[in-house]
């Protein structure tokens, strides 16, 4: 247990430090994005490819239903951590550090993120009412991603487009920024950033956050086994905070910076692609490239509340942000959201409750029909 807990952990930092390197690179790429598109876009990929790759990593490693568990724990577990404690960090921030009184994020922002979020759980959990998931299943989540993003570009406003100011840092050696995780400057040195540069830069994020996905999955499912519950109940809590990491520094910086939209919208749009993408991609390779499906039932079933959960707390999270001032009352309805989640896995994981979460899941069948 000892071994699994230090492995969570050391997975976290990594991924914690190496986040510094995908905001850099996002930022600069998505520097010419308005109305909250680059924290919906650039940012939200970016800081949410530690979902992707710990799902994928999970059902490659362990080719079966138990495995593609792991991946609904992780991604609804980051989903519900992105909804609720990120917008009440972001607003706390803001509040605490004398920023402003409240925070006023854009509606049409709410609307279009927070509907679209919302459409997207609808379609999840659809298609888990399905005995066996195919390719095309995989195929059409990654499908509604490409629409949601394709919206969103096609409906930017034009003029006062933000432009990303970020001067490179004085950080010694660049071996010692390699050693210390600093991965803009272990790799650029004092070299400005330019569009090649900046890809070059996620690329080699990307490789450090695969890494600490593949010691984070591996982690979760030995402590599971020493905690005697099912591993996803480990992902839901431990997993989908270690790799929610990028997002939450993402927000609270953007917060910090007046940049109130796209904190918000980097925390939805990140649900929108760990929804889509970061099950749909894996769920799509791993049936094309084995040519077997993946079986939703049993154990794996069970965790398909989580997303009646997922839709009903996103529910609350997006009335709650309709408001046109979010003070620190908002902040701590969020955080109790969050509690109560916490609280019900939980007593879940211990075997409690079960007749509840069959009602959830009589729910989930009767909107699939």
């Amino acid at each position: 247990m000892f071994i699994a807990l230090l492995g969570i952990a050391v997975s976290m930092l990594i991924i914690w430090r190496a986040c510094d390197g995908f905001e850099s690179a996002t930022g600069y790429l998505g520097r010419n994005l308005s109305d909250g598109v680059r924290g919906a876009t650039f940012n939200a990929i970016g800081s949410s490819l530690p979902e992707l790759l710990a799902t994928s990593a999970a059902l490659l490693l362990y080719a079966d239903k138990e495995g593609f568990a792991f991946g609904i724990g992780t991604t609804a577990g980051s989903a519900i951590f992105n909804s609720a404690v990120i917008p009440a960090l972001v607003i706390g921030t803001v509040i605490f550090t004398g920023l402003a009184a409240t925070v006023n994020v854009s509606r049409k922002v709410i609307l279009r993120d927070g509907l679209a979020l919302i459409a997207c759980e609808f379609l999840l959990i659809y298609l888990l009412t399905n005995d066996q998931l195919e390719w095309f299943h995989g195929a059409i989540l990654c499908g509604a991603y490409v629409t949601y993003v394709t919206f969103v570009l096609t409906t930017m406003t034009k003029g006062e487009l933000s432009y990303y100011d970020d001067e490179p840092e004085e950080a010694g050696s660049r071996v010692g920024s390699l050693a210390t995780l600093n991965l803009r400057h272990a790799l650029l040195g004092e070299k400005e950033l330019n569009t090649g540069k900046a890809w070059g830069l996620l690329l080699f994020a990307t490789a450090f956050i695969a890494g600490a996905c593949h010691i984070l999955v591996e982690s979760c499912f030995y402590l599971g086994e020493a905690l005697e519950i099912k591993t996803y109940f480990v992902a839901v809590i431990l997993a989908a905070a270690a790799t929610s990491v990028p997002d939450t520094i993402i927000s609270i910086k953007d917060a910090q910076a007046g940049e109130y939209d796209d904190a918000v919208a980097n925390a939805l749009g990140s649900n929108i692609f760990d929804i889509c993408f970061c099950l749909g991609l894996p769920l799509l390779v791993f049936c094309l490239w084995t040519g077997e499906t993946i079986s939703v039932g049993g154990d794996t079933g069970n965790v398909a509340e989580l997303r009646v959960l997922l839709l009903g707390m996103t529910g609350v999270v997006f009335f709650v942000m309709l408001k046109s001032a979010l003070g620190l009352l908002s902040s701590l309805v969020l955080l109790s959201l969050y509690g109560a989640f916490i609280t019900f896995i939980v007593v879940r994981a211990n075997g409690g409750w079960a007749e509840f979460g069959g009602q959830l899941q009589g729910v989930l069948k009767m909107i699939g029909g």
